[in-house]
């Protein structure tokens, strides 16, 4: 589906008397005066996007990784520019869960085509940035590429914030003085996080690569811009790592706390016990049937008996609430 398309020169929106889906007349409008043409599409099926690559001259390769939408991010230069795949990336907060999407960016000369798979994050905001931001729009192509790439990473950090959240819910649960369960909750957010890694990690070196300029394609006055969205990607990237280390903690505190439970759990068993053997033991050595015993015959043995009993376990309750068993 096509979502945009639209032709710019000299840093602003050109009209033009062309229907969305003319990519033949849309580029020859933007090579009038050196300009450009955006072509927007979202979740296009396998025909849409080979009538786009016929008008583009898109590589086939190119085209079916952005058709199949499982890609690794990713920057692959073609005879007719470059290909640049980025993974979005949403959070739903019930689920504890993070969502993907993916971003296909083909930029040439005089054209970026952007294919767009997943819900979560639309380009239109960069659009919207980008047609009232002449300054940056006049370099032409690269004003699409760090667009795109500005939103994306910022919906890395607003994930990461979420999660922040989160880690800092299971910290205050696993510190708590009530027993709770957490791990099951760590090992989601544990899997999450690595989730956000696998799209933070490899949009590192492209990005450098664009600072640099070292990328033919990219306008190397761009520089700036791209570094700014390298920042902001580096704190992205040092958040999920400080979050990944702080659930290994609190899952390591989770552990010893269970152990520390079981073994309080394990002296009050303990001390149970004795309260019951003591007593069984009295007992069991005055109803033997002997002849011979102390106070066999006397009248007050069987009191006795029953205060011994309750004495003995008084005192060993009493030695167990004082050292902390009870």
């Amino acid at each position: 589906m096509i979502v945009d398309a639209a032709v710019y020169h000299d840093g602003t929106r050109t009209p033009v008397d062309c229907e969305n889906a003319d990519y033949a007349a849309l580029r020859a409008h933007a090579g009038e005066r050196g300009g450009f043409v955006w072509v927007g599409l979202h979740e296009p099926d396998p025909d849409e996007l080979a009538s786009v690559g016929a008008a583009f001259d898109l590589h086939q390769l190119a085209l079916e990784d952005a058709v199949k939408a499982h890609q690794r991010p990713k920057l692959e230069r073609y005879e007719h520019g470059l290909f640049l795949v980025l993974k979005t990336l949403w959070y739903v907060d019930e689920d504890d869960a993070v969502e993907t999407g993916e971003v296909s960016l083909f930029v040439g000369a005089d054209f970026v085509v952007s294919v767009r798979h997943g819900q979560g994050l639309e380009l239109s905001p960069a659009r919207t940035f980008l047609e009232t931001s002449e300054q940056v729009l006049t370099h032409g192509p690269s004003s699409v590429v760090y667009a795109v790439c500005d939103r994306v990473v910022d919906g890395y950090l607003s994930v990461v914030d979420e999660l922040q959240v989160d880690v800092d819910e299971v910290e205050e649960s696993v510190l708590s003085p009530a027993r709770t369960n957490d791990s099951v909750r760590i090992y989601t957010l544990k899997r999450e996080i690595a989730e956000v890694r696998r799209a933070v990690q490899p949009l590192r070196d492209p990005l450098q690569r664009f600072t640099e300029g070292s990328v033919h394609g990219v306008d190397t006055e761009a520089g700036p811009f791209f570094r700014d969205v390298l920042d902001h990607l580096h704190r992205a990237a040092e958040l999920v790592d400080n979050l990944d280390a702080l659930l290994s903690t609190a899952f390591d505190v989770h552990v010893a706390r269970i152990q520390l439970q079981q073994n309080d759990d394990m002296r009050k068993i303990s001390a149970g016990a004795a309260l019951v053997v003591v007593p069984t033991l009295i007992a069991g050595v005055y109803g033997m049937n002997f002849d011979h015993m102390p106070e066999l015959g006397w009248s007050l043995g069987y009191p006795f008996a029953l205060v011994l009993m309750v004495a003995a376990s008084a005192l060993l309750w009493w030695q167990f609430r004082r050292s902390g068993w009870w």
